[in-house]
């Protein structure tokens, strides 16, 4: 493999992404400006990291409104919460040492000073290349193996549904659950989606929700009915698959990215007969609830990514400048793969 770590300059000032206003809905590119700043010191157990890769994340869209069950919203006026690939260039910390390359809690700028616990995983070897780790080999990576595995659950023969299908978690779901010998099957937002989903991650079939009937697309992918149901949306869509799960289904509920807007709450279809005569078990997943889990899916999922056995793709943009609108993309469905920002040269 070529040299899998990117080229960096080291610039004198720290270019950062701050929030300056609180969005309605998904953040807006004017939510967010661009400053810069001088360089913070590096305390005692603090070091010093230079950002290569920052992480677009839909969770961001909770972080910077009203916060989540398990955060604060980013304050008005501070770098915006993001995770990172990046390599520590200054240490006061005996246990991370200089050169070392890290995925953690970093945000929106070309440098952090931190402490240990801002770090997700330590890369002690780089065997992929570097954006991976942000992606197939990050929080993406890590949400698909374990929230299928442990919410999911899947069994040969089964029928498994992923919304999003063609997304940076959605499209390793796919393989991974394919490998496991369940029938999979996607939805997604637009043909060239779907040709991705059937000819590069392993879908058995896929379709366009927006190109018709919903109801008949999800029956015409699964007449046996589904049997797991990854679910990234919500609303809609979620209303319709639930009512086509087979008996013993299970949910697995990692997002809501079509609801607009929580406050006040959305009103729809009620699901609870639906949990009832179908015996589903219906479960949440937050990433940051199984971290003691990332060295078993790293070392399931690495493999796999240095053999080339799973496929991904990565949105990539250059430069700080692309951050402010970055959210906002992800969520009209504009990238393809994992959304990144390379801030190197």
């Amino acid at each position: 493999m070529t040299n899998p770590i990117p080229a960096f300059t080291l610039p004198a000032i720290n270019r950062r992404a701050v929030l300056c206003r609180r969005p309605v809905g998904i953040p807006q590119a004017g939510d967010f400006a661009l400053d810069e700043v001088p360089l913070d010191p590096v305390g005692e157990g603090q070091f010093r990291v230079r950002n290569i890769y920052l992480s677009v994340d839909p969770a961001q869209r909770g972080w910077a409104n009203e916060g989540t069950n398990y955060s604060d919203p980013v304050p008005l006026g501070a770098v915006m919460r993001a995770l990172a690939v990046s390599v520590v260039i200054e240490s006061r910390c005996a246990e991370v040492p200089v050169g070392l390359h890290l995925y953690g809690w970093f945000g929106w700028q070309d440098y952090a000073v931190v402490e240990p616990g801002a770090i997700l995983t330590r890369i002690e070897q780089v065997a992929a290349p570097l954006s991976a780790y942000a992606g197939v080999l990050g929080m993406n990576g890590l949400t698909a193996w374990l929230a299928l595995n442990r919410i999911g659950r899947p069994q040969a023969g089964d029928t498994v549904l992923v919304t999003t299908a063609a997304g940076a978690v959605g499209s390793l779901v796919g393989q991974i659950a394919r490998a496991q010998g369940s029938r999979v099957v996607g939805l997604t937002g637009d043909d060239a989606k779907v040709a991705l989903c059937r000819q590069r991650f392993g879908y058995h079939d896929a379709a366009n929700y927006k190109a018709g009937d919903l109801a008949a697309a999800i029956s015409g992918l699964a007449p046996a009915g589904v049997d797991v149901f990854f679910e990234n949306v919500g609303g809609a869509i979620l209303d319709c698959a639930i009512r086509q799960m087979n008996v013993g289904g299970r949910i697995v509920q990692c997002g809501t990215a079509s609801i607009a807007n929580w406050s006040p709450p959305p009103t729809g279809l009620r699901n609870e007969r639906e949990v009832l005569t179908r015996r589903l078990q219906w479960g949440g997943f937050v990433i940051f609830d199984h971290l003691a889990a990332f060295p078993e899916a790293l070392a399931a999922l690495a493999p796999q990514v240095a053999s080339g056995a799973l496929a991904y793709e990565e949105d990539i943009r250059h430069g700080i400048a692309h951050a402010p609108g970055a959210i906002a993309r992800l969520y009209a469905g504009e990238n393809i793969g994992k959304s990144l920002i390379y801030v190197g040269d």
